[in-house]
């Protein structure tokens, strides 16, 4: 469930007369457990409560109904239940009907309210859901109960009004949305006068059957797109007088309203009268509501939200930070004061992929906090900002967000006024609205953004008739002062290569194509930096993009990169991988990078590494590399042969056979083979499941020797006559070439004495990468790459954290798995000149390793490496072959993966003929 259900069934269950022993199994529901945990958890099966009256699910949460007033005394007995902490509790409520007490006992935070009140307290309970709490959800639901309260109008307003659903009305359907949110909004700030006015007019004027709700709405909105003087030559009726004139294209165009059922106007007037919306918080309403609209996602209601601290990430370093920075210096200083407010109204935000205008809004904010603080100190507290909201431009390519966004930085700019100028002043200058259209709805990969976002400020004027209805050809506006400074920002959308849709490979095209680069390895997301180095060749800009990490690592650096720094961009601060958790349930987060472009102009370069525990290491630099490590950007490529001399690693055995030369061991029984037949003709077969999840599979092996035997087999005969129909009836020349040797695998590599196997594809979770010792008749397939009779301090360096960190850097990911490559990993991976002491160290670590897994036989790779379980001797084994190798990489251990990296590319540099790393000085904030 998302959050905006478990917001609505919390208050559905409120609402129901308090019932002792149903409470705890609804509560639960409202939380997306299934109805068969219910059922077991009812029947006592997994109910392990030893309170009365309690309900116990484990890993989750201990709750209890009791007797009227002994609330307190309950949450206690909950406290200290021993079932409390053996089955690791998250939780304890206690309930009575009256009140209701909860405590987090991960944080301790605790809650007590009257119980009908209790749904508020809804973002406390999320992890209960498995979704991470947000700070400023959990202070403020109300934009979760807004959306949910919207959704319930929207979802049935389209059954009444199917045809508001095609795509001829879907335009007309977000652009009603809109006004309403509107409506609300300026009903509850005194935009109208007399609270409520908009709900209460609806109330009075429609019937209760709802028949004639569109009309008074139609009315109302015509009304509200007509100046006072000219409604009674319009016909408008008398009712419609106390409300403004809003103008700002926000009512014109088509007023059509869809049909009204009683249940419709029902909904209406409770998302109108039970909520304020003045607590709108323009940035997480507008996150929210966006896949109100979108049918496809509108069960992720609430999954876009971006908090607030990770959109700081992004806009602090980018230009905030430097403005705030300048405040600190200007002080009380009236003339330095003056240059920086000139400053802030020059500033330009553009979000190419703006969504519902979070990133946007936060900007605006931000600014007027700023400005604020510059007029307080002149004594000018009640001037009008200079920071006009055409400044902040955006690109969104759905039409419903991107009128959301419009409305969201009309809302945050009325809101700014209140707080900084207050209600009297904020409500003289907010009406009439600008026409002026900032926010454009297309596709932002095709469009041109300086016409959008000019260098000069010199554009076309745009006064719309309708706000929302602006042509993709007048999107230039005048900026309201020439000459600033751009700052390009937001979260573009991720599309791995194998998950792009067919007009999203195109968009990349498009973009890359004058380039010379070939876009089928690129994420979707790389597109957007690629125009943003572009854009700024031509204007002052800085740009700072959250992006998927794969754009930073693997086959795409020495593709993307090289072309972006010849656009004269460099990388001026980023934050390393950490994950970008969303309000999904159970969703650990996509992991991401925030890196930030601009033109070199002599500053220094900051490098933000965000730890496990939330504490930020910020680091300067004289150069970040694509790889986001500090030093010089050397660009890793495809080698043939290992610059650090080390054994050759070969690709597995490819059986191109159709099935016929793999064989399981009940197969093996079926051609009734002697010993020494299968001695000579089956071999066990690895590739990276196998290895990983012990799964037993062989294969026929047959010598070109040995063909003439195995051949008067009749049942290896015909798997040998099966590879050879299979291989000549391919369409690939190469295969059919092979069908002359239908008896082998297209490689037929083996060992003398032994195989080191590494599996091609491997899980993120494990500490290290999964590396093996075969015996010599063990076969590769390939899955797994394979060095065959080499010495063993090999399986020492890939069982090393220093190679996991390389080859998760220089070969990038398959979806979230690790992505062996023998050309791009192993033979770049920079090791230096082994003594033979070296080698016999490491040769012991090996063999510590190997027989630390042999203790815990029969236990599976998967099993042993499981972060959580995993074998205290193993694990020192592995960290003892970590210091030995280490020590002798600089003589130490390394503090964390991004020492390890920047060391590894050091010696990259130098021993592929690059310069070593610059020097860089440290400083820690949290």
């Amino acid at each position: 469930m998302n959050v905006v259900e478990i917001e609505a069934a919390l208050s559905e269950l409120a609402l129901q007369p308090f019932d002792r022993e149903e409470f705890p199994f609804a509560f639960l529901k409202a939380f997306g457990n299934k109805e068969t945990t219910i059922t077991r958890l009812r029947k006592g099966e997994t109910n392990a409560s030893d309170v009365a009256s309690g309900v116990l699910q484990r890993n989750n949460i201990h709750l209890a109904t009791c007797e009227t007033g002994t609330v307190n005394a309950t949450l206690k007995a909950l406290r200290e239940s021993p079932k409390t902490i053996s089955a690791k509790a998250k939780f304890i409520l206690a309930t009575d009907g009256q009140t209701l007490e909860a405590e987090d006992l991960t944080s301790g935070e605790t809650i007590a309210s009257a119980y009908p009140d209790f749904p508020q307290y809804f973002g406390f309970f999320l992890p209960l859901a498995g979704i991470s709490t947000i700070k400023e959800i959990k202070d403020n639901p109300i934009d979760v109960r807004a959306t949910g309260r919207l959704n319930k109008l929207y979802v049935e307003l389209l059954k009444d009004n199917p045809e508001w659903a095609t795509e001829a009305r879907r335009h007309d359907m977000n652009h009603f949305m809109a006004r309403l949110i509107f409506c609300f909004f300026a009903e509850d700030t005194d935009i109208f006068p007399g609270g409520k006015l908009f709900t209460r007019t609806i109330e009075q004027m429609a019937e209760r059957d709802g028949s004639n709700t569109h009309e008074v709405l139609g009315t109302l909105f015509r009304a509200m797109n007509i100046k006072h003087a000219e409604r009674a030559p319009a016909g408008l009726p008398r009712w419609t007088t106390e409300f403004p004139y809003v103008n700002g294209g926000l009512f014109s165009g088509n007023t059509d309203v869809p049909r009204f059922s009683r249940m419709a106007r029902v909904y209406l007037l409770h998302a109108g009268q039970q909520l304020n919306w003045a607590q709108i918080n323009p940035d997480i309403f507008g996150s929210m509501i966006q896949a109100v609209a979108d049918e496809n996602e509108r069960d992720a209601l609430g999954m876009h939200y971006t908090s607030v601290p990770n959109i700081l990430k992004v806009l602090n370093p980018l230009f905030l930070d430097d403005l705030r920075a300048q405040l600190a210096t200007a002080g009380n200083n009236p003339r330095q004061l003056l240059n920086l407010r000139k400053r802030l109204a020059k500033i330009r935000v553009f979000d190419p992929a703006c969504g519902s205008g979070n990133f946007l809004v936060i900007a605006y904010k931000e600014m007027r906090a700023i400005e604020a603080e510059i007029n307080r100190r002149r004594g000018e507290p009640d001037l009008r900002t200079t920071i006009p909201l055409t400044n902040f431009r955006g690109i969104e390519l759905r039409d419903f967000a991107a009128e959301i966004a419009r409305l969201a930085l009309v809302i945050a700019e009325y809101q700014c006024d209140v707080l900084y100028r207050g209600q009297r002043l904020a409500l003289t200058e907010f009406l009439p609205l600008d026409a002026q259209n900032w926010i454009t709805c297309g596709n932002a990969l095709q469009l041109d953004w300086l016409s959008i976002c000019p260098p000069t400020g010199n554009g076309v004027k745009v006064v719309s008739d309708d706000l929302f209805q602006t042509p993709l050809d007048q999107a230039e506006i005048d900026f309201a002062n020439n000459g600033g400074e751009t700052y390009i920002c937001g979260n573009p959308p991720y599309k791995g290569s194998q998950t792009q849709a067919k007009e999203q490979k195109i968009d990349l095209d498009i973009v890359f194509k004058p380039y010379g680069i070939s876009s089928k390895q690129i994420d979707y997301v790389g597109a957007w930096f690629m125009k943003a180095a572009a854009y700024g060749k031509h204007t002052q800009s800085a740009t700072a993009f959250v992006s998927t990490n794969s754009i930073c690592q693997g086959r795409v650096v020495p593709i993307l990169w090289p072309k972006i720094f010849e656009t004269g961009s460099i990388i001026s601060f980023a934050y390393t991988s950490f994950k970008w958790a969303n309000l999904a349930s159970y969703n650990a987060g996509v992991t991401v990078s925030i890196v930030g472009l601009s033109r070199p102009q002599n500053k220094k370069r900051y490098l933000f590494d965000l730890n496990g525990e939330g504490i930020t290491t910020v680091r300067e630099a004289e150069n970040i590399t694509p790889y986001l490590t500090i030093g010089e950007s050397v660009v890793v490529s495809s080698r043939q042969e290992s610059i650090s001399s080390l054994h050759h690693m070969s690709f597995g055995n490819m059986p191109m056979d159709g099935g016929n030369l793999l064989i399981s061991s009940a197969e093996i029984d079926q051609l009734h083979l002697t010993a020494a037949q299968k001695a000579q003709f089956i071999r066990p077969i690895l590739g990276s499941a196998e290895f990983i999840r012990g799964l037993v599979r062989y294969c026929l092996w047959i010598k070109d020797s040995q063909l003439e035997d195995a051949l008067k087999i009749d049942r290896i005969r015909k798997r040998v006559d099966s590879v050879r129909e299979t291989r000549l009836a391919s369409s690939d020349a190469g295969t059919r070439q092979m069908a002359e040797r239908a008896h082998q695998f297209r490689e037929t590599h083996a060992s003398r004495s032994h195989t080191i196997v590494v599996p091609r594809v491997s899980s993120e979770a494990r500490q290290y990468l999964p590396v093996g010792y075969l015996p010599a008749d063990s076969i590769v397939s390939d899955s797994a790459f394979a060095l065959y009779d080499a010495p063993l301090w090999n399986m020492a360096l890939i069982a090393s954290r220093l190679h996991l960190v390389w080859i998760a850097t220089v070969c990038g990911k398959l979806k979230t798995d690790f992505r062996y490559s023998n050309t791009l990993g192993w033979n770049t991976f920079p090791v230096p000149l082994l003594t033979e002491q070296n080698k016999a160290d490491i040769t012991r670590c090996a063999e510590d390793i190997l027989l630390a897994r042999e203790a815990h036989f029969p236990a599976t790779v998967a099993d042993l490496y499981d972060p959580d379980q995993m074998p205290e001797n193993l694990r020192h084994a592995h960290e003892r072959n970590d210091e030995v190798l280490e020590r002798i990489y600089i003589g130490r251990r390394f503090r964390n993966d991004t020492e390890r990296l920047e060391k590894l590319f050091d010696l990259y540099a130098k021993m592929t003929g690059g310069r070593g790393a610059t020097q860089t000085t440290r400083k820690t904030t949290s």
